[in-house]
């Protein structure tokens, strides 16, 4: 009896407690928020430094993508009656290799540290496109946690978006014009336009950014006319759409492809798209197998948009040209732009290390190397460029001991060039400034670690090793709450969300300058333990690929 006596005074204390501590405000056990589209319940979380963090996970942006709207482009989401559940994380777009999968999978998550606000005074919003290589990923907030960038006064929204064929299969025709996996970005940007004053954010202050294929994705949406007035900063990181990959008007031969992998005729669009509407998401997300990721899916020109902004159907323009030169049709906006140190310079092993890979690479570099760095494919052009990145990569030739020059081609090929041609282009044309980075913090955790080493080593500042930083990664590390890490994460999310706030990433008050970008000095801030500003970043191997393929306007 007395035991009974005492649990009862123990549950008492800590109900009160409890109580106490949330105070009387049912948003601060059961967090709501009243819409445009209806009420939506969340959960809470706590940021890095204890501030608390209202979560809205699998919040409906658009409708479910299924039956007719397969290979078309998105519906925004229609409102609702009741209490929309928004306390976990959605299922992720149909892919390889991830158990919680659907393709009704139009869902974001958004977080914000206020949900009694000024109608006046309001956070900046910071919108992340997850990268993927537009095959892969999720909004998952194991991945995407928002517990370091909350710190910062900013509203968070992490989106899905369709993936592989489902987003991004083009025929050229109405039956599939493509592009359905960027068009479900821009309802998200849409969305937070109509939506996000309800958490507290500026729909007039908002920042696109996103990581490898979320960083071509935001230099796309730079570019594109679809996306004109939804967004006011943009930040590519580790990702850029003004490199050397080509951009077609349709990807018509991926689209047979597909078609045959799953036993479709593959004679005309129409025969395509009617047998792939009979396969089921999950058929459609594990034929990832049967492609060459490397050249799975990408954004192309849209007829129908491009049509709108001045191209005739059937051509293959230069849309950065275009853009540029004649019009100066993109969006004029404050950028950032970069790249870690190595990147992809870490699959140098398999080619090193495997002599027979490394025999293939030497002799068959003319077919080769146009698909692993992502250049033009077709010769003479493609002979030229392999052959001139041979000379100045290889000049000794290619054995065992070149690894720095497979590391370097890996790095500047896949990422790097892309990143400092679009610095180049963006300010040379825009009115806005823009701001050049080098994430070279080598931590204890990375994405790539020397083989043989049981993942003890880590191999230099590899492709998403500064997202570590920006977004607490659960399932990879711990919270960085102290050392050097947590330093790291300060500088990371200060920077970034004071770009978001203001423009520029080091404020104007700083000890520290961070000059903007421009072509004679071509500043960059070299981002580590210390943050060091200096020109030129890469310059010799940078002017080789400008030199092999020149942007013209």
């Amino acid at each position: 009896m007395k035991l009974n006596i005492l649990y009862t005074t123990i549950f008492f204390i800590c109900t009160m407690c409890i109580a106490k501590s949330y105070g009387n405000n049912k948003d601060d056990i059961e967090p709501h928020v009243r819409t445009p589209l209806g009420q939506i319940k969340g959960s809470i979380l706590m940021s890095r430094q204890g501030k608390t963090i209202y979560s809205f996970k699998g919040v409906r942006y658009a409708e479910a993508p299924v039956g007719n709207l397969r290979f078309k482009p998105p519906v925004p989401a229609r409102s609702w009656i009741g209490i929309y559940n928004a306390t976990e994380d959605p299922p992720a777009c149909p892919q390889p290799g991830k158990d919680n999968i659907s393709e009704d999978c139009l869902f974001l998550n958004v977080y914000t540290t206020k949900l009694k606000c000024s109608t006046k005074i309001k956070a900046p919003v910071m919108v992340f496109f997850h990268p993927g290589g537009f095959y892969e990923g999720s909004c998952n907030s194991l991945v995407y946690g928002p517990e370091y960038l909350l710190d910062k006064d900013v509203v968070l929204v992490v989106p899905n978006y369709r993936l592989g064929s489902l987003g991004f299969l083009s025929t050229g025709t109405k039956d599939a014009p493509g592009n359905n996996g960027m068009k479900d970005q821009v309802t998200v940007l849409r969305w937070v336009k109509d939506n996000i004053a309800s958490f507290c954010g500026d729909p007039n202050l908002v920042t696109i950014f996103g990581y490898s294929a979320g960083g071509l994705s935001v230099t796309a949406h730079v570019m594109s006319p679809m996306s004109r007035g939804l967004f006011h900063r943009a930040i590519a990181m580790s990702g850029s759409i003004f490199g050397p990959l080509p951009i077609y008007t349709n990807q018509l031969d991926l689209a047979k492809k597909q078609a045959r992998i799953l036993n479709c005729p593959d004679s005309t669009p129409e025969e395509i798209i009617s047998c792939l509407n009979t396969k089921t998401a999950k058929e459609m997300g594990d034929s990832l197998s049967g492609f060459d990721v490397r050249i799975l899916r990408r954004p192309n020109l849209d007829l129908d948009s491009s049509y709108r902004a001045g191209f005739r159907p059937g051509e293959i323009p230069n849309r950065a040209s275009y853009c540029f030169g004649a019009k100066k049709d993109f969006a004029n906006v404050p950028v950032m732009i970069g790249i870690t140190t190595d990147e992809f310079g870490s699959r140098s092993f398999d080619v090193v290390d495997n002599s027979t890979v490394l025999e293939e690479y030497d002799k068959d570099f003319l077919r080769i190397w146009p698909i692993i760095y992502c250049y033009e494919r077709k010769p003479p052009l493609s002979h030229v460029i392999s052959k001139g990145l041979r000379k100045f990569y290889f000049p000794n030739g290619i054995n065992s001991s070149t690894r720095k020059g497979v590391t370097d081609l890996y790095a500047d090929g896949v990422i790097g060039f892309s990143a400092n041609r679009g610095s180049k282009l963006l300010s040379q044309y825009s009115s806005e400034k823009v701001f050049y980075y080098l994430f070279n913090y080598h931590g204890k955790i990375t994405h790539a670690y020397y083989p043989n080493t049981n993942n003890t080593i880590p191999y230099g500042v590899s492709h998403h090793d500064d997202l570590l930083y920006l977004f607490y990664v659960s399932v990879m590390t711990p919270l960085f709450n102290n050392g050097t890490e947590s330093e790291i994460v300060d500088k990371m999310i200060t920077m970034w969300s004071n770009f978001a706030r203001l423009g520029y990433p080091i404020s104007k008050e700083g000890s520290i300058s961070w000059n903007p970008f421009n072509s004679k000095s071509e500043f960059y801030m070299e981002i580590d333990t210390e943050l060091n500003l200096r020109q030129k970043l890469y310059e010799d191997r940078y002017r080789t690929w400008d030199e092999l393929i020149p942007f013209s306007n």
